[in-house]
């Protein structure tokens, strides 16, 4: 294995920074909630969300971030149980510059593969998202 100059420790703090700043820059928030409502209970977890699925996955550069979030959304509609999840990846897709009808649209695709039921849970979720950023009651 070849020496890259940098310590597992270190590595792990470089990707544990990289992925705190990947989940800002697509949610617009810390996750220090996240960190602090697993501290108790599993706080490694929280980490390994940061260093794994945002500092490794979310940071690759295969995929823009808006194809990555419709993907999120996708699977995570696909999954059928995953509401909580599903909302907050419904507002980052918008963040990062996918529309609402691309969300809706992807939504829709998944009924095909997740069911109807599914899809439209997921509608509801998409529909109670939107009307929060419109300050509305959904």
């Amino acid at each position: 294995m070849a020496d890259d100059g940098m310590r597992g420790g270190d590595r792990d703090n470089d990707r544990l920074a990289r992925g705190k700043a990947k989940l800002a820059e697509i949610t617009g928030r810390s996750g220090a909630e996240v960190m602090a409502a697993l501290d108790e209970i599993a706080p490694d977890f929280a980490r390994y969300i940061f260093e794994f699925g945002y500092g490794d996955i979310y940071s690759r550069p295969g995929l823009d971030l808006r194809t990555r979030m419709l993907a999120t959304v996708a699977g995570l509609v696909a999954l059928g149980h995953a509401e909580k999840e599903l909302e907050v990846h419904i507002g980052s897709a918008l963040n990062v510059g996918a529309s609402r009808e691309e969300v809706v649209e992807t939504i829709m695709q998944m009924a095909l593969y997740a069911g109807f039921p599914a899809a439209l849970n997921a509608l509801f979720i998409a529909k109670r998202v939107f009307a929060s950023r419109d300050g509305a009651e959904p």
